[in-house]
């Protein structure tokens, strides 16, 4: 199991990669936004090797509070992260589709998708996202759609939280997409208008359970993600026990011999300082408002 480092926001990238590896994941999902250490691929590496956390996958800068990260140019983007990627040993990188205001990206994303994928063993996995309602209009702030199933791409991401909002069935998707299926960010939302939650699996009314035993039924071969926002824990206690939560939650779940019919029903009270003994990525949507607590990176091994 997965931690973006989304989900520790507005911690920084360098905590995030502490609590992954004390908290008892496996690896972790690097989001590249405005936290230079997250820019850095060589802090980036000592990060890992110093916690023992692989980076299983990056999530491209392409927010709208990324638009001036790694420059404008967002192919520039792309080739950025598919070269962190490789440095990284990571096996993804997620990406969404382009905004309606980036028309010549949009014309030729699918095309030069297909063709970036072709140069690397690293899968570009598209992600789907949702549209905007006001006053009985639905809108799409994305092109071609905010739906990734209608550009034929030949990866995806599936985000649960993002099929709340979208008011999608997140089960026929992942059925639609299929074999091209990659990646899955698991998290949990109600579906309010307009509003991309990302709770704790469990807390929503999205299939997470039943998708996760599917997902272990088909042998699923890609990275699920925990990618949950925590920017309303009160403090780093509450903010590690939801990611305690979600890790246990998956990984009951995901295990191939379970068959729960609920989510575990108790919360944990505080961080454990080992991985979780029992059985088996949000991204941010604005720029902070505050300044996360300080963390360092560590220095090179060669240096200790």
């Amino acid at each position: 199991m997965t931690l973006s480092t989304a989900s520790c926001y507005p911690e920084s990238t360098a905590t995030a990669f502490e609590m992954a590896a004390r908290l008892g994941y496996d690896g972790v999902e690097v989001m590249i936004w405005t936290d230079p250490v997250s820019q850095d691929v060589e802090a980036l590496t000592r990060l890992s090797d110093y916690h023992g956390m692989p980076v299983r996958s990056l999530h491209a800068p392409c927010l709208l509070i990324t638009q001036r990260v790694w420059g404008a140019d967002p192919w520039e983007k792309l080739r950025r992260s598919h070269q962190a990627a490789e440095r990284l040993g990571a096996d993804v990188v997620v990406v969404h589709p382009p905004f309606v205001w980036q028309r010549d990206y949009a014309r030729g994303f699918a095309d030069g998708i297909a063709r970036m994928a072709e140069e690397t063993d690293v899968v570009f996995a598209v992600e789907n996202m949702f549209p905007l309602r006001a006053r009985g209009r639905e809108l799409s702030g994305y092109a071609p759609d905010w739906d990734p199933l209608t550009g034929g791409y030949a990866h995806f991401t599936l985000d649960l939280s993002h099929t709340a909002t979208a008011r999608n069935n997140a089960l026929t998707m992942a059925a639609d997409m299929g074999e091209r299926l990659a990646h899955v960010h698991i998290a949990d939302g109600v579906g309010g208008r307009n509003k991309d939650e990302h709770l704790v699996p469990g807390r929503g009314g999205q299939p997470c359970a039943e998708l996760l035993r599917g997902l272990a039924a088909d042998d699923f071969g890609g990275t699920v993600v925990v990618e949950v926002n925590t920017r309303r824990a009160v403090d780093r206690t509450e903010r590690e026990a939801d990611l305690v939560e979600a890790l246990t939650f998956a990984r009951l779940h995901l295990a191939p011999t379970s068959a729960p019919t609920s989510a575990p029903t108790s919360t944990p009270t505080s961080a454990p300082t080992s991985a979780p003994t029992s059985t088996p990525t949000s991204a941010p949507t604005s720029a902070p408002t505050s300044t996360p607590q300080p963390s360092t990176v560590p220095p090179s091994p060669a240096h200790p």
